[in-house]
């Protein structure tokens, strides 16, 4: 088949790391970038052989023939460029979250669907072999009859020592709920379907410009079965990440991302084998999506749901 060929708009730590994905892919090719800062953006530009680098993005999709955008910058600018790529007709992948509001986030969803085009996100879980074996596992029975979800985030540091920037700390776009939260929201979309939010209570420093240091949050799947988000930063202590099921027989948890760990009743916890799908990755997925064949994406309409949720979360209940 031909090249696809991908524009990267926003070269930050997490546009890098997908940028390696699209290199790894025989079938992809990062044809241009774009950064506002434009020395990181003329460094990997000429790290991927020399290739077209650009400031902004309408740039981009005006000069450059593309098949694919990745839309990689801070969340407060999804909406707009992203809109943009939708009315050039190209196909989009943005990263989480879908937008900075639910309303932009809707608008988004909507462009994209009149348009036609194929639009993705990037929720890495729904292509990790742990998180897939953990909801087979639930889905054959695993832990019996379903009592509680939790997820436990730990950060001693935030924002992490890798992703020392201004928004990642900042309350408008920023913050563990929306970095590191939004992915478990999405995940419990998928695997259990519906969620009502029902209360929040935050920690919040006094700067009103700076995130979240702590949250205990209660929701509830739509048969009533609840889950509690629970997170703190600023802490001793080790970074740590659990999604855990609680069920009548057991339980199933999700460990630092990527450590599937479960027991029965009775047992002590321990870890589980998993099964690795080669097939189970975002850029495959994508370039079946574009040639016209079977694929699994997780398009923008699991990102609006994540996000109506994820708005919810985050602010605080009256």
């Amino acid at each position: 088949m031909e090249q696809i060929k991908v524009g990267v708009v926003g070269l930050g730590a997490i546009g890098e790391r997908l940028i390696q994905g699209f290199t790894a892919n025989e079938n992809t090719t990062v044809v241009a970038v774009v950064d506002t800062d434009i020395n990181r953006a003329s460094q990997m530009a000429e790290k991927l052989g020399g290739i077209n680098w650009y400031e902004n993005h309408l740039d981009l999709i005006n000069k450059e023939k593309l098949d694919l955008v990745y839309v990689a910058v801070p969340p407060k600018y999804h909406h707009k460029i992203t809109v943009d790529v939708i009315e050039k007709g190209i196909n989009v992948l943005c990263e989480k979250p879908l937008a900075n509001s639910v309303v932009e986030a809707k608008h988004m969803l909507d462009k994209a669907e009149e348009a036609g085009i194929i639009h993705a996100m990037n929720f890495p879980l729904n292509y990790s072999a742990s998180a897939n074996m953990f909801e087979k596992l639930f889905k054959s029975g695993y832990i019996g009859k379903l009592r509680r979800i939790e997820l436990n985030m730990k950060f001693p540091q935030w924002p992490r020592a890798w992703q020392q920037n201004e928004w990642v700390a900042g309350r408008e776009q920023g913050g563990f709920v929306l970095e590191v939260g939004v992915h478990f929201i999405q995940l419990t979309q998928r695997i259990f379907g519906s969620i009502l939010h029902q209360h929040t209570k935050l920690e919040l420093p006094e700067d009103p410009t700076k995130c979240e240091t702590g949250i205990i949050a209660t929701l509830q799947l739509s048969d009533g079965t609840p889950l509690i988000i629970n997170g703190i930063s600023q802490i001793a202590g080790e970074e740590r990440i659990e999604y855990v099921a609680y069920g009548s027989e057991g339980t199933l948890s999700l460990v630092n991302w990527a450590r599937l760990e479960g027991g029965k009743l009775g047992e002590e916890i321990q870890p589980l084998e998993t099964e690795i799908d080669e097939t189970q990755n975002l850029i495959s997925n994508l370039v079946d999506a574009i040639a016209g064949k079977e694929s699994k994406l997780y398009d923008f309409k699991a990102g609006y749901d994540a996000q109506v949720i994820l708005e919810k979360v985050r602010n605080e209940s009256e």
